[in-house]
């Protein structure tokens, strides 16, 4: 099946599911007022000044490069410049390192004035400024400094790519020699929800020219590792996972990171837009059916629960229900089993999440509604 990035056309799943054209764009408008522009307990966008705003992890109190990053996307699918730019330039100003060794990259996460609370960066957050970026070039046009969008984007890339060569210290943020992204620069794991293969296939079209080669491989690379990190009958995969796909067992500052939990509930969304922007790999339908059956049969009074990825329950509840039901419906996208309109449905008739924890299901139940309303697409 040709993706959307041939064909031009972008599947729109709630309609298929009988829901009005009208009612379905009032509910993606809906969705981002109350996340941009709510009240105080809706919203975690918050403007700064003239030109600038943050979006707050309301479960941490800070700001982060993931959110930042999400929210400029989420911003130019819905042609919402002026929210793009403000989310940008606080980006630029508070989080992106101009000396050390990572300079050109963004600290990972600051707080709400700014001030870094770390000096490390975190790759799905350079990934996704990359990518919002080429899209906004490519819809709104490149504008000066650093409006200048295609040529910050591609910036970025460089960085992630050839740090530690000489004359460019530090670390960089994918694997030279198996082209997968890493957890963090200098370590030898991954996250298989940062793996994007649909950004990839677009960086190697629009990042410089002479990294245009090491993007294809990484595509490639990327949806072999998929394949290796979810599970063969339930679809899981684990927050962290080594290089051979298997979960990382070994604690990341006293936490384990081996079951399926909040990190690894991005990784079926992904490989549901992948599916649709690029249908190159037919396993994507598979692992989406596994796991939605997993959830409507095997889990179904358990969806809140925490697994690890052999489907084994544990005492442990998810910390981000709402974002369990959004990623389970974008599956749809990819599915072909008997599940896809229930997880669909399912979504349909939850609310965003109200509360502290708001931030993290509300991004992903953003993303969801993108992607099966059609909304979700690339900029070219």
């Amino acid at each position: 099946m040709a993706g959307a990035f041939e064909s031009g056309v972008y599947r729109n799943v709630f309609k298929e599911c009988g829901h009005s054209e009208e009612e379905i764009k009032k509910r993606v408008e809906d969705a981002f007022q109350t996340i941009f522009h709510g009240s105080e307990e809706e919203r975690f966008y918050h403007e700064v000044g003239e030109d600038m705003a943050y979006l707050e992890d309301t479960g941490n109190h800070d700001a982060r490069t993931e959110g930042m990053s999400y929210g400029m996307m989420v911003c130019v699918q819905l042609d919402k410049k002026e929210e793009f730019d403000r989310i940008w330039k606080w980006a630029k100003t508070y989080m992106w390192m101009s000396e050390g060794r990572n300079s050109g990259y963004f600290a990972w996460s600051c707080g709400l004035d700014g001030k870094r609370n770390s000096e490390g960066p975190a790759p799905d957050g350079e990934e996704f400024f990359a990518m919002a970026l080429f899209f906004a070039s490519n819809r709104w046009g490149d504008g000066e400094g650093i409006f200048n969008y295609s040529k910050e984007a591609r910036a970025i890339l460089h960085e992630c790519v050839h740090k530690g060569e000489p004359g460019n210290p530090g670390k960089p943020m994918w694997d030279s020699e198996n082209y997968l992204i890493k957890f963090v620069p200098g370590v030898d794991f991954s996250d298989p929800s940062y793996h994007l293969p649909h950004f990839y296939e677009l960086f190697a079209l629009w990042a410089n020219e002479e990294d245009r080669d090491f993007w294809r491989k990484a595509a490639e690379a990327s949806r072999a590792y998929l394949r290796k990190a979810c599970h063969p009958k339930t679809g899981l995969s684990a927050e962290y996972a080594e290089y051979d796909g298997s979960p990382r067992t070994e604690t990341w500052f006293g936490w384990r990171h081996d079951w399926y939990y909040s990190d690894a509930y991005r990784t079926i969304a992904n490989i549901g837009l992948d599916h649709l922007w690029f249908g190159k790999d037919p396993w994507q339908s598979e692992a989406a059916d596994n796991l939605q059956r997993f959830y409507c049969e095997d889990q179904k009074d358990h969806w809140d629960g925490v697994f690890l990825i052999d489907g084994t329950r544990l005492e442990e509840r998810a910390l981000h229900p709402v974002a369990v039901i959004a990623v389970n419906a974008q599956a749809s996208l990819a599915a072909k089993g008997d599940y896809a309109k229930e997880c669909v449905e399912k979504f349909w008739n939850t609310p965003l999440r109200t509360g502290d924890r708001r931030y993290y299901d509300n991004f992903l139940y953003m993303f969801a509604l993108l992607a099966l309303s059609g909304n979700y697409r690339i900029w070219k």
